[in-house]
Formats: structure tokens, sequence, C-alpha cells
């Protein structure tokens, strides 16, 4: 059985690295948003892009899976419903889903952003203080169900399941 491996966490928490060690441990191909949006638009979001390119390497994941090939999404996915969103997708191709969680403190993010942005600035974006504080408040961080891949929460109300939730959350998603 094919595995996509999901790495969750904050920035500056490690997962690009895990991720890495995962591609080599599981002979797998490894989706990295970041690595993307510089060379691609010189900027993370880029106006809704960053959403688009997602959709595109989702869609990417679940033709590799359906071939046989294990995937790693490096997409941080801090809320529940797009882990749960994820994990049926995968499992709808016949393939497990391992949400691989690299938690950070707040001390050790900015030690290592601040690492990131004086050693190689053009491969990193600005991430302020205050960008940090925000968005550890939006993150959901996974308990122990859902790590252990015994929970997996319905699509939000007024979606009728998760594939068309996924399809509006990134919207080039097929």
């Amino acid at each position: 059985m094919t595995t996509l491996f999901l790495t969750v966490g904050l920035p500056g928490a490690g997962k690009t690295t895990r991720a890495r060690q995962l591609a080599k441990e599981h002979n797998a191909i490894r989706l990295t948003p970041d690595e993307w949006m510089i060379p691609l638009f010189d900027e993370p979001e880029a106006g809704g892009k960053r959403a688009v390119l997602e959709g595109r390497f989702l869609s990417l994941a679940l033709e590799a899976l359906r071939l046989g090939t294990n995937v790693i999404l490096d997409f941080g996915c801090w809320s529940r419903d797009e882990r749960s969103a994820i994990r049926w997708l995968a499992e709808s191709v016949g393939a497990s889903c391992r949400i691989v969680y690299v938690p950070v403190d707040p001390e050790t993010q900015r030690a290592r952003i601040a690492h990131r942005q004086s050693v190689t600035p053009d491969q990193t974006f600005p991430m302020s203080d205050a960008d940090l504080v925000r968005w550890r408040a939006l993150f959901e961080e996974p308990d122990a169900a859902e790590l252990d891949g015994y929970e997996m929460d319905s699509p939000p109300v007024g979606w009728p399941g998760w594939p068309e939730w996924a399809a509006d959350r990134w919207p080039s998603f097929v």
C-alpha cells in the first residue's frame, strides 16, 4: 500500500527537513510549495496562487499514489479540515495517510527563521514576530486521535463531501 505523508506544523518547525528524510526513507516524491513560490512568483502567497499550486500538487500526489509511489505533501496544513480532506482523498485512491506533526516552541521557531533569513534570504519569506504570533493562534494542533489515524472529521456543515471542500480550498484541485 502506498502512503501519503503529510507534514504538519508552523514555519521554522523543521517540516521540510523532516520531509526530506521521509523522502529518502520511503522512496517518495516530495512536494514542497515553499520551494516553488519564490522561483515562480517571488512571494509566498502571490494573490492566491499558493492555493492553486497546492491544488495542482494535491492532484499530482493522488495520481502518484494511484501509480504506486509514496508522496510527501510538505504543506504545513494548519487546519484540521485540511488534514481531514487530504486523509480522505488519500484513502479514496487506496493509499494510507500518515500525519507527521513537527512541533516547535516560539523561541526555537524565531531562531530558526532568523537563521534561515540570514543564510538564504533568496529562498525564504520575510516573517515578523507579529506574523509568528498570529499564525500560532490560527494553527490547530493535531491531537493524539488524529495523529494515530483513528479520527477523521466529517466535512464542514454545508459541504456534501471532502472532494467538494478540497476543490474550494485548493481551486486547481481536480
